[in-house]
């Protein structure tokens, strides 16, 4: 049956790498659906600036901070600030992430850390710094946006698909940990390839059936989630077949089917950023 969506109008909303891609159509999402306030983290500010501006234009009270969540001490830091001068966050959205698109023999060693770090350990120490007060509140939501390569790896991307791998065992725990906590819930988002930036070169042997999804659809679908109190979201709901068909068919028919999928040599073209 369907569920009563959740009012936003009273939420705090805190953004992590918010100021591009995924995250900035995050930020235009919960500003249009009435959140009270957006906050947004990153590394860039120049991007986090055009965002919030953009946000603020829109009616929305939008604040950015300089943050990196690979930075435990920094996450803390920036955490009491918010705190301070806008509030208790209700909504966190663990979003950012890197990428380096490269085998393990060819991963420098710092690369590999810095994908660990802040795909998976950041989300331990935002989540840390903000899930207390949301339970004394009795009143709050953790979100992931986690990727499909967590359950289904391909060749080429070993650090990311490790990392989520991470990420979402974190958030099955969490969202198992919080089912006698009143008011607090979990919404984790695992979406097919998304056509950002950060994924720039990948490509996708039959584009025709499976076409990369596009950033404002996640964000959409997303913040329909939380507001539906909905725990795990597969983007498309195709996904939910290959996870499927990935928990019984040998192995065997597993490599054949990513050879025909073209799964083995996606990333060969890869330019993304990090």
């Amino acid at each position: 049956m369907p569920s009563r969506r959740k009012d936003l109008t009273k939420e705090v909303v805190l953004i992590t790498g918010g100021g591009r891609g995924i995250g900035r159509h995050l930020a235009r999402e919960f500003a249009k659906q009435g959140a009270r306030k957006v906050i947004l983290w990153g590394r860039t500010e120049k991007c986090l600036k055009e965002t919030a501006e953009e946000i603020s234009l829109s009616g929305t009270e939008c604040h950015y901070f300089l943050c990196d969540v690979a930075n435990r001490e920094e996450v803390y830091k920036q955490a009491k600030v918010v705190r301070e001068k806008v509030g208790d966050v209700t909504i966190l959205v663990n979003n950012a992430a890197v990428v380096h698109g490269k085998s393990l023999m060819d991963s420098d060693d710092d690369a590999l850390l810095k994908s660990q770090h802040i795909n998976t350990m950041g989300q331990f120490w935002t989540t840390k710094a903000f899930l207390p007060r949301m339970l004394e509140l009795q009143h709050g939501h953790v979100v992931c946006i986690n990727s499909i390569l967590s359950q289904s790896p391909i060749p080429g991307a070993i650090d990311y698909c490790t990392s989520k791998a991470s990420s979402l065992a974190f958030m099955e725990s969490l969202t198992l940990g919080l089912l006698d906590c009143p008011g607090v819930g979990c919404t984790t988002v695992l979406p097919f390839h998304t056509n950002t930036e950060m994924f720039q070169g990948m490509r996708v042997r039959f584009p025709q059936l499976f076409p990369p999804l596009k950033s404002e659809v996640v964000a959409q679908r997303t913040v329909d989630a939380v507001r539906a109190d909905k725990a795990f979201l597969y983007l498309p709901w195709t996904m939910h077949a290959l996870v499927l068909l990935k928990s019984f068919m040998p192995q065997v028919a597993l490599e054949e089917i990513h050879k025909f999928s073209g799964s083995y040599t996606c990333m060969n073209t890869f330019k993304g950023r990090t």
